[in-house]
């Protein structure tokens, strides 16, 4: 956190300052580590055994926050008789399709209360490892898949098929020493990480998780956070000051991103895409939802007043609200689906917008070949970067693989205005939106994302003006006039961001509970409904922290409604009273929610209230039924739907390790999307040609892929060269010199780096032998002030099946001392190595 999101570390630094305890858990020392009170090393790829033994030390030791549990968990529900574990299937769960690579969830399901998917659940039992779409946690939002009814429970927890039980059998393996066997953390020290996270949890005490997207770069990426939402849930650290899970978010604006989003499966606020083979109406597509208990059951509306904020007039409840407009998914269209498709010639055009997958993506190679492969493609960015440069200068020039005058490629690079340069706002961690207001004019022909589409979109519907063709009509009727503003003709972020807060019959929105579903109200993103509340931009608030209370809420605005901490309902009782004194959040005070905080409760809904029977939406939710996103208004322990890969999070291997999986015969995510192409070749797993764990990270003094920041003097003076991270002890086995020159060599190619011989990466002792780790920054590329190789050229694209997110934060490679060959004879090498170690 202090090495890539350094502002927001200032408040760690201060919580250190008033007597907190900072535990760093890494691969690599980082700035984080040299101020922590304890730094922990661990295995890169490894971290489920890890979190997974933490959960087993709260449940051996009777440490879990019984109350808590009991009341606000799934963990009295009891699961289905069919049910088995990987206890019982040797690492798989019932249910799974060796074929398909899938699993069918029906076994999975509460008794009682059968879960079932919701509108963008489904499998392409089609297309094999590359075009799997199973069950997915993002297309179901921020509630999880639905569930039809209360499950049977037993409170007592003794149930031998209550999801307590379950979970207690399934991590009564991951023991102190499973742990220091899969991830070299030493017994004691990892007693020392478990001690003290229990000792600080519970009713008058609170720990924090925090994570950043490292933590979602694997194959089991969605599984880690899983696991982190279980220990986290068990300890009474959900909903309460001081807990919570909190995903670093921010400076690359990942948050806004998937809010609003850019992600292929999803509308804006989470709402799923329909497909093409499911949802013919609007009817059929929120049918799943209609009758959900929670908040999601209100999926129409939300859906609804988006269809109007798109159409506007046009949508009515004669034509389905223009639902037919809507594109339609056929299929996993993720990225690196995109990439296959362009290199197979059946993706022709691509605009990349402030993207630079040339350099930022897994497996380089891949991406290169994917754009010399297009008919046009749009580049929007700062500075000349090697996505747009990659017929002139990419590798595959250097080595033979691609000549300039056969690509065919039309690149059209449109300068982008810089943040500085634009009104608009950025989505943090806490889901914190704030408003930046444009300091100085883009220079030349820059210009902001906002003006490019906008204006784009003005030619596109001229020239669509006269067409009575039925296909052209969702441009045709398309809400699209926005204020614009200056010479430019800038259209008016505020403007934008009107569209998005909605509006109703008496003006703009306060809050998602207004939005209908019979057409009277329309909101860009139902989740945002409330950012312009009273026509007055909230996140552009900066009311200093000592004129308001200590949750700061008139400091920028957080969605939904403000709300500062999530299942804020959690922080008291089920009577509505606060655990304790020190951890006074939200409470009952007799007829209504208050407290420093807006509740995330129904403010006036009794903390007894019963639901009727047959009641819907929010309103079959009890009154202590603090999680309302979820159907069953609990935390689930267990996940008896939503989750492509398993209901309970379990150790596999990375798809390149050097180790087998100790704890079960099968090895990696069964269900872990691989990409067979000849561009594409894996490691193979415990590989003597490939024995060393490879990991990557950021730096400070670098951004992203590094076209905002190598061609910066400064910065490159700061960092100014690649350079790999080894220890002394793999430097000493490999005859690697401090600041000379390494090859490290994967399947899919090698790259140079010069050497940092450093403790920063420790070796460690895992399952009786030491595994070396190298570690590479992923800033560098051919062009700008510091040059050099890739970092993601060496890497695979192996995806976690839920959010299609690579796995770049563990692999396998060597590493050899001098600078590697150039041109054929790299080609040479790597085959000498995929021939070595037995890769066709």
């Amino acid at each position: 956190m202090a090495e890539c999101h350094p502002v927001g570390f200032q408040w760690v630094m201060e919580a250190k300052a008033r007597g907190a305890k900072i535990i760093h858990v890494d691969p690599r020392f980082t700035r984080t580590s040299a101020v922590a009170d304890l730094f922990v090393p661990l295995r890169a790829g490894s971290d489920i055994a890890f979190l997974g033994g933490l959960v087993n030390y709260v449940l051996e030791h009777g440490k879990d926050f019984r109350e808590y549990v009991v009341a606000y968990t799934n963990a009295a529900a009891i699961i289905n008789e069919d049910f088995r574990d990987t206890e019982d299937l040797d690492g798989l769960f019932s249910g799974y399709d060796p074929d398909q690579r899938i699993y069918d969830h029906s076994s999975w399901a509460y008794q009682g209360a059968e879960a079932r998917s919701g509108a963008g659940d489904r499998s392409d039992r089609t297309g094999g490892e590359q075009h799997q779409e199973a069950a997915q946690a993002d297309v179901y939002g921020s509630g999880g898949a639905p569930a039809n009814a209360k499950p049977d429970e037993d409170p007592t927890l003794e149930h031998p098929r209550c999801v307590y039980q379950i979970l207690k059998r399934h991590y009564a393996r991951y023991t102190p020493e499973m742990v220091e066997e899969v991830c070299g953390v030493p017994v004691t020290q990892f007693l020392e990480v478990a001690e003290a996270i229990t000792e600080n949890s519970g009713r008058d005490r609170t720990t924090a998780l925090c994570y950043a997207v490292g933590w979602t770069q694997h194959t089991v990426g969605v599984q880690y956070i899983r696991t982190a939402s279980i220990l986290q849930a068990l300890l009474g650290n959900i909903g309460r000051p001081g807990g919570g899970i909190l995903a670093l978010r921010g400076h690359a604006g990942i948050q806004g991103s998937t809010d609003i989003p850019t992600l292929f499966n999803l509308l804006p606020g989470y709402i799923p895409m329909p497909h093409a083979s499911e949802h013919l109406d609007l009817e059929s597509f929120v049918a799943a939802d209609a009758g959900r208990t929670g908040f999601w059951g209100n999926m129409d509306a939300y859906t609804v007043s988006l269809l109007k904020a798109w159409w506007g007039e046009k949508a009515t409840a004669d034509n389905d609200f223009c639902f037919d407009y809507l594109p339609r998914l056929t299929g996993d269209h993720g990225t690196y689906n995109t990439v296959l498709a362009q290199i197979a010639g059946e993706c022709k055009g691509y605009f990349l917008v402030g993207e630079n997958p040339a350099v930022g993506s897994a497996n380089g190679k891949l991406q290169r070949l994917g754009l010399a492969n297009l008919d046009w493609l749009v580049v929007r960015d700062l500075q000349m970067i090697e996505s747009a440069t990659f017929w002139q200068n990419g590798p595959e020039i250097e080595t033979g693989e691609l000549r300039t005058g056969e690509i065919g490629t039309e690149v059209f690079f449109m300068p982008a205005a810089a943040h500085t340069e634009k009104d608009g706002s950025f989505t943090n961690t806490q889901r914190l939106l704030q408003w930046h207001h444009k300091a100085l004019e883009p220079p030349g022909d820059a210009r902001s994302d906002l003006w490019f589409y906008y204006h784009l979109g003005k030619l596109l519907r001229q020239k669509l003006q006269g067409s009575r063709k039925h296909r052209d009509r969702p441009l045709q009727d398309l809400t699209w006039s926005y204020i614009e503003e200056g010479p430019l003709a800038e259209p008016s972020a505020e403007s934008v961001l009107a569209e998005i807060n909605g509006t109703g019959p008496n003006g703009p929105l306060s809050a998602y509970t207004e939005l209908r579903k019979d057409g009277s109200t329309a909101c860009g993103c139902w989740i945002y409904c409330g950012v312009r509340a009273d026509g007055v931009n909230q996140a552009a608030r900066r009311k200093p922290g000592q004129e308001q209370n200590w949750v700061a809420s008139e400091w920028g605005w957080a969605w939904p409604a403000n709300r500062r901490m999530l299942y804020n309902r959690a922080s008291a009782d089920p009577a509505g009273k606060p655990w304790s004194e020190s951890k006074r959040y939200v409470w009952w005070d007799g007829e209504r929610w208050t407290g420093e905080d807006v509740p995330d409760f129904e403010v006036t809904k009794h903390p007894g209230y019963p639901p009727p029977s047959g009641a819907q939406a929010e309103a079959a939710l009890a009154g202590d039924d603090p999680f309302i996103m979820q159907t069953d208004g609990k935390a689930w322990l267990f996940a008896p739907a939503g989750l492509a890969d398993g209901p309970l999070p379990t150790h596999y291997e990375p798809v390149e390790s050097p180790y087998s999986n100790p704890l079960y015969s099968q090895e990696h995510n069964p269900i872990a999307q691989l990409y067979r192409h000849p561009a594409n070749q894996y490691n193979p797993s415990r590989s003597p040609v490939f024995p060393y764990v490879v990991t990557t990270y950021r730096l400070t003094e670098h951004h992203t892929a590094g076209g905002m920041s190598r061609t910066l003097p400064y910065l490159s003076e700061l960092q100014p060269e690649f350079f790999c991270e080894v220890s002394p002890e793999l430097a000493a086995e490999r005859g690697l010199e401090h600041l000379g020159w390494a090859t490290i060599v994967t399947a899919r190619t090698a790259i140079e780096a010069r050497v940092m011989v450093t403790r920063r990466i420790p070796s460690l002792r895992v399952r009786g032998r030491i595994v070396h780790q190298v570690g590479l920054p992923y800033h560098w590329g051919p062009n700008g002030l510091s040059i050099g190789d890739a970092a993601n050229d060496i890497l695979s694209v192996a995806v976690d099946p839920n959010t299609h997110i690579q796995e770049a934060k563990a692999a396998t490679c060597d590493i050899v001392p001098g600078r590697r060959p150039r041109g054929e004879a790299l080609l040479d090498l790597v085959e000498d190595y995929r021939r070595r170690g037995g890769i066709t």
